[in-house]
Order: C-alpha cells, then structure tokens, then sequence
C-alpha cells in the first residue's frame, strides 16, 4: 500500500510540471497557427477575383435606407458625438422600437431601389455576355495552339528564304 501512495504523490507531483511546459508549447502552437492563417488570407487574396468597378452596387436594405435619415437627425440633435458605432447604435434602436407602419415607407424606397437595381444589373450581365461573345472567336483554341500555328507559318516563310538563296 505504501508504494501505491508513494507512486500516487509523486505522479501528482509530476503533473503540475509537466503541464507548465505544455502550456508553454500551447503558447508556441497559437502562434504558429496565426502565423498561418496570414499565409493562407494571403493565398486567398490572390485567387479572389477583382471586382468590376462598372458593376453596379447592391442596394441598401430598408434598416440601411432609415439609417440615412437617422444620421442626419441625430447629428443635428447630437453634434458633440462623433462616433459612428454611437450612431448607428442609436439607430438600431430606434428601428427596433418602430412599428410596421412607421417602418413601411423605408421598405417601400428599399424595394424602389431593389427594382432599380435588378434593371441595372440585368442591362450589366447583357454587356458582359456580349463582351465575352466577342472574346470567344479566339479563345476557342489555347494559346499553345496558335503559337503553334504561328511556328509553323514563320518556320515556312525561312524554309522559303532559304531556297530562294540557294
């Protein structure tokens, strides 16, 4: 029995001091980890495609639309604050505490815009089938294959040259 309680004490002992060093290592992980979630944000910034800056912009939903004239309310009544998080927490509130009737005219712009919208993104992916119908001429075959061709006609045209010499 004494060696069971001595084994006991002593792995008790043990652990405290192998856990400090394990914590250490956890320290060391994160850090690590970090480290790699900046590579792989990195990696995925460069596979993202760029935004068309002629693509026309979603509209504001009704909150967003309300928000426009809280600002300006509450900037004339508050003009001390300058914080935006204040604001658009004051707004949110108050959008909260409306009710479906106040909140109707806001819905009604929103849904004004949404149509408006859905014409301009509509006439935008017409433009840009028929730009991409104007590219497909070529990109039918690769590149490989027209430098190919482009080889054979050039290789051709010194053969000729070099008959022509002799």
């Amino acid at each position: 029995m004494k060696g069971g309680k001595g084994k006991a004490t002593t792995t008790k002992k043990e652990t405290p001091e192998v856990l400090k060093p394990s914590d250490d290592r956890l320290g060391k992980r994160k850090a690590a980890v970090k480290a790699d979630k900046s590579s792989k944000s990195k990696a995925n910034n460069n596979k993202k495609a760029k935004k068309d800056p002629n693509k026309p912009k979603r509209p504001a939903s009704a909150f967003f639309v309300f928000l426009e004239e809280f600002r300006e309310i509450y900037k004339r009544e508050h003009p001390n604050v300058k914080a935006v998080s204040v604001v658009g927490k004051a707004g949110g509130e108050k959008w909260k505490s409306l009710t479906r009737a106040e909140k109707a005219p806001y819905e009604a712009k929103a849904a004004k815009r949404k149509i408006e919208y859905e014409k301009q993104i509509s006439a935008y992916n017409k433009k840009q089938e028929s730009n991409a119908d104007e590219g497909d001429e070529d990109s039918d075959r690769s590149k490989s294959e027209v430098n190919d061709e482009d080889d054979e006609e050039s290789g051709e045209d010194e053969e000729e040259e070099d008959d022509d010499e002799e």
